[in-house]
């Protein structure tokens, strides 16, 4: 059937006898006595799933601000979950992994199925939702994950606003057009504020959050929401805040409530036409609910508004009524634009537009992967067909067929098997051997690609080696599996030290990874200090040609390959790549030899300028050289690019880079002046100071070498009340003095390896 799944379990249920439909309405109106979301019976099982009743959204937001307290609500409300399982308690229900409850902190994303029901007109939605990481260091699981999801819910803290995460993870959601609600939570928390929060909104992320609730008081007088469409007040009441009960909006807050609605309407007069003629006209008490939900539908796709909710996930109030502006508001797999499939033998095909379709090609894009004991986990988005359990798929980039062995709706760490799933579905497969992230299944008689996911660079490395040779193998393995799972764990062996150097996003990022080493996998290993992962760059005046000669003759077969480049630098905007441009004319060089000469170059890159770093910000065109009709050679015109490259280096040297991160301290004002002046012996750049009630805002960048055991001094230098963020920025090129220490430090060691 076009636009439906048909899930086996689904006729389980009917078979069994189970009631198909919720309890009845209470004389309220409002959710049924015993309604938990779900069916009558808390099973999760879908049966007839229209997608244009299936919502997949992810929860977002700075760390702290209430991401997994807030879905653990979910769960509870909608019947998937029958206890809450608390983050500071160590138990909730989507930090499956041992570290996520030591530290409570979410670090890796997982994901879920639940359903609700719409209030409005009793129809059943299925919301698959990715709860994902806040901390700077796992960005990585917020951008795969974004690239799958169709919606998100924005979570911000009551008192803090917008924080410097909240931006980052905001951009991620406007790079894949992802639209989004936002949710205030922790309006209990002292120091709360709704309007200043919805304000950080306008003023830090350019956005224009048009408010549906306001809080029915605030801080510890928190009594529930405001309905600014009803125009009714709102409180949590029962096991857990189960039941909505509606009242009439007290006599106190009316006038707010009366105004703060008048403010949405005109917000929604400027792009809805109905509501905009009405409001012309003065006749604002015309415009109905239905108006203007239906205006902040179509201002929530369309990426002009964003619906703005308030509450306490915490305290149990606010999370049903982010439930309904989920499936009021945010798109469903048929609202999005069709994906574009480009053609994987010819990239620069126009991409054909493929809509949430069933029936259609099969397009489905792997998003994660998880390394198991018997077998990686990949989790998959089906943007277009039916994926079959035990059916075979193609990988184009492998060019290898591969087998579903196991279709696997997920719950977290839980599973279920599952026998199809369809066009908007996210599910996990088990059974694939050469699917990474950012790889496309298809059918092999369709090959189509999706488009890869990029990821940030890597910003900090530290070295590890195994204590004995039995651990070796073992520290390998697990070395490989955590940097199949993760794009921004890289390794690589330092030709120089011959030491294993592994490199990620952070401090953080590392200390998980090393604890998962020695825990998890169970490998006792020596792991050095944290150290800056530099680079290189080169500057070259105007343009400049060098040219590669490489030609031997043994007395046999000889190899020969000659090649001219012209180097110039990239401007800043392309500065964190490299380019290699084809420029030969009149068959110069045979056309399967320039693609070795780019290898050569793009090598030569990685393995480093002078101080041995990776190099970035070059332009390399080739645009003359010659062959043998005898002796020319892959490796040939490999190695005379890389002479070519030395050549140019050796000319005008290069220049070492650094890291910088961008850093948000929050203090108290009276630690001000500290704060400021650590900052700039850390050679920081102040960007800006903002005044927040008695708190300063200062948002600086820094060099990531001066920042390592931060977390220390400004605890110290704030008598523990100052906290702060920070993320990577740019690299920019190192003070001549700090270069200096680079390149001996990087000579000592090099000096100390040959020996």
């Amino acid at each position: 059937m076009k636009n439906c799944l048909l899930w086996q379990a689904s006729f389980r249920r009917l078979a069994n006898g189970k009631p198909f439909w919720p309890a009845a309405w209470d004389i309220s109106g409002d959710r049924p006595a015993n309604f938990w979301g779900g069916w009558n019976d808390g099973d999760e099982d879908v049966a007839l799933l229209d997608l244009a009743r299936t919502r997949n959204i992810g929860i977002i937001a700075h760390i702290d601000a209430g991401k997994t307290t807030t879905t653990e609500r979910v769960l509870f409300y909608t019947g998937k979950e029958h206890a809450i399982g608390e983050v500071h308690e160590g138990a909730a229900t989507m930090d499956w992994m041992e570290q996520e409850r030591e530290r409570g902190i979410t670090i890796t994303s997982a994901a879920t199925t639940c359903a609700w029901v719409d209030p409005l007109n009793s129809e059943r939605y299925v919301v698959n939702i990715i709860d994902t990481p806040g901390h700077v260091d796992f960005t990585a699981e917020v951008e795969r994950s974004l690239r799958v999801l169709d919606g998100a819910v924005a979570v911000f803290d009551g008192k803090e606003g917008v924080e410097a995460q909240s931006e980052t993870v905001w951009r991620q959601a406007n790079k894949y057009k992802v639209p989004r609600l936002a949710f205030i939570n922790k309006m209990d928390k002292i120091g709360a504020n709704f309007k200043k929060a919805v304000d950080s909104m306008v003023r830090r992320l350019n956005a224009n959050p048009i408010p549906v609730q306001i809080p029915w008081g605030q801080e510890t007088d928190l009594e529930g929401t405001i309905d600014l469409i009803e125009m009714r007040a709102v409180t949590f009441e029962g096991d857990k805040g189960v039941n909505r009960v509606h009242h009439e909006i007290p006599t106190s807050l009316k006038p707010e409530a009366d105004e703060a609605r008048a403010k949405m309407i005109e917000k929604l007069a400027d792009f809805d036409e109905a509501i905009g003629e009405l409001f012309l006209e003065e006749k604002q008490a015309q415009v109905t609910n239905e108006m203007i939900r239906k205006a902040l539908r179509a201002g929530t796709l369309g990426f002009k508004c964003i619906p703005v909710f308030c509450g306490s996930a915490l305290r149990d109030k606010g999370v049903q009524e982010v439930l309904d502006g989920v499936v009021w508001y945010l798109p469903s797999p048929t609202d999005i634009p069709p994906v574009d499939a480009f053609d994987p033998k010819d990239e620069a095909k126009e991409p054909r537009k493929l809509p949430a379709d069933p029936e259609g090609a099969l397009a489905v894009l792997a998003f994660k992967t998880a390394t198991e004991q018997h077998g990686d986990l990949t989790y998959v988005r089906v943007y277009s067909g039916i994926l079959k359990s035990g059916s075979g798929v193609y990988n184009p980039r492998t060019k290898k067929k591969e087998r579903i062995n196991r279709l696997l709706r997920m719950h977290s760490i839980k599973r279920e098997n599952i026998d199809e799933a369809g066009a908007g579905d996210i599910v996990g497969v088990l059974g694939l051997n050469y699917t990474v992230t950012g790889d496309t299944l298809c059918d092999l008689d369709d090959p189509l690609a999706l488009g890869a996911i990029t990821f940030p660079e890597t910003v900090i490395a530290m070295s590890i080696e195994p204590k004995t040779n039995a651990d070796r193998e073992k520290l390998a393995m697990a070395l490989n599996k955590m940097a199949k799972d993760d794009p921004t764990f890289k390794i690589k062996l330092d030709a120089e030290t011959q030491q294993t150097v592994i490199s990620g996003m952070g401090e953080l990022h590392l200390d998980i990874i090393r604890d998962r080493i020695l825990r998890e996998f169970k490998v006792d290993a020596n792991v050095g200090q944290p150290r800056v992962a530099y680079r290189e760059t080169v500057h070259v005046p105007g343009e400049i040609q060098t040219e590669g000669v490489h030609k031997k003759q043994t007395g046999g077969a000889g190899s020969y390959g000659h090649v001219k480049i012209r180097w110039s630098s990239l401007p800043e905007d392309e500065a964190h790549t490299n380019v290699f441009e084809d420029g030969i004319v009149g068959g110069a060089i045979p056309r399967q030899f320039i693609k070795s000469a780019e290898e050569g170059f793009r090598e030569s890159c990685r393995t480093g300028g002078l101080a041995g770093y990776p190099l970035q910000g070059l332009k390399a065109e080739l645009y003359d050289g010659s062959y043998h009709d005898v002796d020319s050679k892959d490796f040939a015109y490999k190695d005379a690019a890389r002479l070519a490259y030395r050549e140019l280096l050796d000319r005008v040297g290069t220049e070492v880079l650094e890291p910088m991160m961008k850093v948000e301290v929050r203090t108290p004002d009276q630690f001000t002046g500290n704060v400021i002046g650590d900052l700039n012996s850390r050679r920081s750049r102040i960007e800006s100071t903002e005044k927040d009630e008695d708190i300063t805002i200062i948002t600086a960048v820094a060099p990531l070498s001066e920042m390592f055991g931060y977390v220390q001094a400004v605890r110290g230098l704030s008598q523990g009340r100052a906290n702060y963020s920070m993320e990577p920025y740019r690299y920019e090129v190192c003070p001549p003095h700090v270069k200096e220490k680079i390149m001996a430090e990087r000579g000592g060691a090099r000096a100390g390896a040959r020996r």
